[in-house]
């Protein structure tokens, strides 16, 4: 089985990315985890009490799907769970491999498991595969040919056949913490047989530059030790010499939503600070700053709304300006409408009102206007009664006539229901001012 899976480069004979005809490797290569227990960042899985520790000590690989970010340690993982419950490991990737490359697979675990031997399908970039391929899989899992273990960067939930999504449980892998990527610094150290040259704050400066990615930090690492610092150096120094990984932002996919999801409930939840942090981070994604302005446009109505009437013609300043100066002066009069709307009083009572007219709408839209309401433009509309009765509210003593503006036999329903804050607070004084004064004046 060794030219398996050699359509996808991955065989023992193909050159890889990890191996060369000088039989170098990578740092990253030569300190993978070569048990569970050296696994790092992950043991809400694979501690003691983790769902695929527990799993693996009763000698059962359930098909699964690790979803997390890069360099996290979804691939070594899944060769760790298969080797642990005494599985054979096989490992193709979407990227590279067609419906011709799962087909041999399929078939060299059929023979594997003929001769007894359970079989680990690892398919990293999972998502890759469009929704005919991902349905291949269905009847080798739930045959029990394969255990599935995917890796995938993308939300499942939005990129796997439901039908697939149903055979496997769904573990999250999370980026790695400070102590995690201390840990692999430390170990870095150890093969390397010598300490970082680097000052405390440097050290703290390439833990940020990794940005969680244990896979990246090291090959920072690897970077820094071959350019032969004779002395520590300081952050400044350091960030001239490597690059910072680029933030984990895909303006398509979850973390384009996770962001802007963020920045809307710091503004709902009064936070100016947390909103303007998510804001700077959708800019260094690469967010259009239009996209987020138009948000803000939908924070001002549906969170704040008459609370404060403000907020929705900053919001329209804020875009236009955009418009007018561009990056990066026009992001400032975002950045001010985004601190003016956080600060602003909250009130989604225009928002729950519009839906309950909503709905209202729809359960009596065959009722009719009453006719002292309607508009009477011929003699014969006249004469049916259009408009009879009608007050006009500006000529009436207190400006407010009372008169009932709902269909005739329609109970009266209470849509708007201002909650006191801010602007609205004057609003809904003046309401139940006129609430009492249109029952005094329907009772004469």
């Amino acid at each position: 089985m060794s030219d398996l899976f050699e359509a996808a480069g991955l065989t023992p004979k193909s050159p890889s990315l990890t191996q060369t005809d000088s039989g170098y490797k990578p740092l990253a290569d030569q300190l993978r985890p070569q048990s569970i227990a050296e696994v790092v960042g992950q043991g809400h899985l694979v501690g003691p009490d983790g769902p695929i520790r527990r799993s693996v000590d009763r000698g059962f690989l359930p098909s699964l799907l690790l979803w997390g970010p890069p360099g996290v340690g979804k691939t070594t993982l899944a060769r760790l769970l298969a080797s642990s419950a005494g599985y054979e490991f096989q490992q193709i990737s979407a990227v590279f491999s067609g419906v011709a490359d799962l087909k041999k697979a399929f078939e060299a675990a059929q023979m594997q498991r003929n001769i007894g031997k359970r079989v680990v399908l690892f398919v990293d970039e999972i998502h890759r595969f469009n929704r005919a391929q991902q349905d291949s899989f269905l009847p080798y899992v739930e045959s029990g040919v394969v255990t599935l273990i995917g890796a995938t960067t993308e939300n499942p939930s939005f990129e796997l056949n439901g039908a697939l999504l149903s055979r496997c449980q769904v573990f999250v892998l999370k980026r790695l913490d400070d102590e995690a990527m201390e840990t692999l610094i430390a170990r870095a150290e150890t093969h390397l047989g010598r300490a970082l040259p680097l000052e405390t704050e440097a050290r703290e400066t390439l833990k940020g530059l990794a940005d969680g990615d244990g896979r990246y930090l090291l090959s920072l690492i690897e970077t820094i030790d071959q350019m032969g610092f004779d002395v520590a150096i300081t952050s400044e120094g350091l960030l001239q010499h490597l690059q910072k990984r680029r933030p984990n932002y895909d303006k398509d996919r979850e973390g384009h939503y996770n962001l802007i999801s963020a920045l809307h409930k710091s503004v709902r939840g009064s936070d100016p600070d947390a909103a303007l942090y998510w804001f700077a981070r959708m800019l260094q994604g690469g967010e259009d700053p239009l996209y987020i302005a138009r948000r803000m446009q939908r924070m001002a109505s549906e969170d704040i709304g008459a609370a404060d009437p403000m907020s929705l013609i900053m919001t329209n300043a804020a875009r236009e300006t955009y418009e007018v100066l561009g990056s990066p002066e026009g992001e400032l009069a975002i950045a001010q409408a985004l601190v003016h709307m956080a600060s602003a009083p909250k009130s989604n009572a225009v928002y729950v009102a519009f839906k309950a007219a909503m709905k209202a709408a729809r359960d009596t839209g065959d009722l009719d206007p009453p006719e002292v309401i309607r508009n009477a433009p011929t003699k014969l509309m006249k004469d049916l009664g259009y408009g009879e009765g009608y007050i006009y509210d500006p000529d009436d003593p207190d400006g407010f006539s009372g008169q009932n503006y709902f269909p005739n036999g329609m109970p009266r329903p209470k849509f708007y229901d201002p909650k006191g804050d801010g602007h609205e607070g004057k609003v809904k004084e003046r309401l139940d001012y006129w609430a009492q004064l249109r029952a005094y004046k329907q009772k004469r």
